[in-house]
């Protein structure tokens, strides 16, 4: 796992390089957003695991997720941003639920 993680943290400081070495060179103005969860299990091991990224950032819970399910921790660098989240077991039911439908409904388009 640590290979990946070099990987992406060598790949972001190209990136910045590049960027900052050819202005020219667009950039989007949305912000940039790194997202990482941490693997489905209990929600209280979940939100565990967040609470323990959240005091490593020095950051908060967000309470504007709860309400979906989302227990969300975040840093934000400018316009980049970090956020640690557990989706938990009632949303990924829900979603579940939801999808279920995906293929039963055809649209026709004659």
């Amino acid at each position: 796992m640590d290979n990946d993680r070099d990987a992406l943290i060598a790949g972001l400081i190209a990136l910045a390089g590049l960027l900052k070495a050819h202005p020219e060179v667009p950039v989007s103005l949305a912000p940039v957003i790194i997202r990482a969860f941490p693997p489905n299990g209990p929600d209280h091991l979940m939100r565990a695991e967040v609470d323990k990224v959240a005091a490593l950032l020095g950051a908060e819970i967000n309470p504007d997720h709860l309400p979906h399910g989302h227990y969300v921790t975040a840093i934000d660098f400018g316009p980049v941003r970090y956020e640690f989240t557990a989706i938990l077991a009632a949303a990924r039911a829900r979603h579940a639920a939801v999808d279920s439908y995906r293929d039963c409904i055809k649209i026709d388009n004659a």
